[in-house]
């Protein structure tokens, strides 16, 4: 995980305080060149369970997506 301020670090700090949540995770896929990005805030004491969250949502993901017959798009 990169170190120090993401992309969209003042997006994640908004959100994340407007939550009280224990971590945030921002993703952007942009349409022009450079517009994509993220940032993630975790607690320290979260911080490691970041990983398995972050993995249980992609699978959650996929397996949604077969449900549908969905196939790959463009980003």
């Amino acid at each position: 995980m990169p170190i120090g301020p993401g992309k969209f670090d003042e997006e994640c700090t908004r959100i994340r305080e407007a939550t009280n949540a224990a971590a945030c995770v921002l993703m952007v896929f942009g349409d022009t060149p450079g517009s994509s990005g993220f940032s993630v805030q975790v607690r320290d004491d979260c911080v490691l369970d970041l990983p398995e969250m972050l993995h249980q949502l992609a699978q959650d993901i996929e397996h949604d997506l077969k449900q549908q017959g969905a196939k790959h798009g463009t980003c």
